[in-house]
């Protein structure tokens, strides 16, 4: 008999491929919370009304580099907010560790997302 259940874990763990600047990629590990296929759309489904209410705002005026980059850390930190449970840093998950993240490392909302995806893709392939 397979050694297999229906029900999902509640969380899982990757390694992260965090960038840094001037230097490789830090390995961390991330855990994240797992959602169904369904809830996983509508999570998906919310991070695009988002973007798109956000290109609204933008919409006919020329925002500074400072606005934009304030957009892009908001997006992020939720983002971050919304997949993680724990994670491999000294610092305790709180919204000011990951805010601190998300402005200090460029492009860790994506690596971070880009993971959780992945991990979802590997599950549907077979691993």
């Amino acid at each position: 008999m397979a050694k297999f259940s229906i029900a999902p874990k509640p969380t899982f763990t990757v390694d992260v491929a965090i960038p840094q600047v001037g230097d490789k990629p830090a390995m961390v590990p991330f855990t994240f919370k797992y959602r169904d296929r369904t809830t996983l759309a509508e999570l998906f489904d919310s991070w695009k009304a988002k973007a798109e209410a956000l290109g609204e705002r933008f919409k006919g005026t020329e925002p500074t580099l400072a606005e934009i980059t304030a957009a892009e850390v908001e997006q992020g930190v939720d983002q971050i907010r919304d997949l993680v449970v724990s994670w491999g840093f000294g610092e305790k998950l709180n919204d000011e560790s990951i805010t601190a993240l998300v402005t200090s490392c460029v492009g860790v909302s994506d690596a971070v997302v880009k993971a959780y995806s992945e991990a979802f893709g590997k599950a549907r392939l077979g691993n």
